[in-house]
């Protein structure tokens, strides 16, 4: 079990509002919100309080969630900013629309393991509503959050070719980048400029 409980706290909050606000009970708006209160009404919340949420929000470092007062009731709500397999209908994503809208690089993060399966069918949402994808490549000083820190590949997209074939693209409010790919959920490998390999030497891994 892991032995930090904000680590816990954040896990168990990335959970109940990415995937289990309905099996938990809770009521979530269209724009992905729900009453702090709510959640730690709830069992496995009973060993955090309300300090604890607002700690683990403010020093996430993929800003993962947002706190806000609810507009009538002044209730603290708080979402997951991306991520989720529930259908959020008015999750405040941006559209980008031009290339100019986009980073210098746009890249997801994967394992060396998994790239053998990505090189042939492509990047999936894989039950998600989006893929992930982050804006730039670890080292970036600006990158906080989209790719995991302990990825190993870096699949960079084509993100003009993408956009001519119709591929949509939206920002989130943490800065990520979401796509949900063709009719499929697929990001197609025909999209992929290049596979970085990151560590333990940064390369570029061949195509084929």
């Amino acid at each position: 079990m892991e032995k930090d409980p904000d680590v816990r706290l954040s896990k168990a909050l990335s959970y109940a509002l990415r995937h289990g606000a309905d099996k938990l009970g809770l009521g979530m708006g269209p724009d992905g919100f729900v009453d702090v209160a709510e959640v730690l009404r709830l069992p496995q919340f009973r060993p955090w309080s309300l300090e604890d949420v607002q700690r683990v929000v403010e020093t996430n470092d993929k800003q993962r969630f947002s706190l806000r007062p609810h507009s009538s009731s002044g209730h603290l709500q708080i979402r997951a900013n991306q991520g989720h397999s529930l259908e959020v209908s008015e999750l405040e994503l941006i559209p980008l629309l031009r290339l100019s809208d986009f980073p210098e690089v746009v890249a997801h993060g994967t394992y060396l393991r998994h790239w053998p399966a990505i090189r042939r069918s492509g990047l999936s949402r894989m039950g998600r509503a989006h893929i992930h994808l982050a804006p730039g490549l670890p080292g970036d000083t600006t990158v906080l959050s989209g790719m995991r820190k302990n990825c190993e590949v870096a699949v960079v997209i084509n993100i003009a070719k993408a956009l001519a074939d119709g591929i949509t693209f939206f920002r989130s409010a943490n800065g990520v980048i979401l796509t949900p790919g063709n009719e499929n959920g697929l990001l197609l490998p025909c999209y992929f400029q290049e596979a970085l390999q990151l560590r333990p030497t940064r390369c570029r891994l061949p195509p084929e």
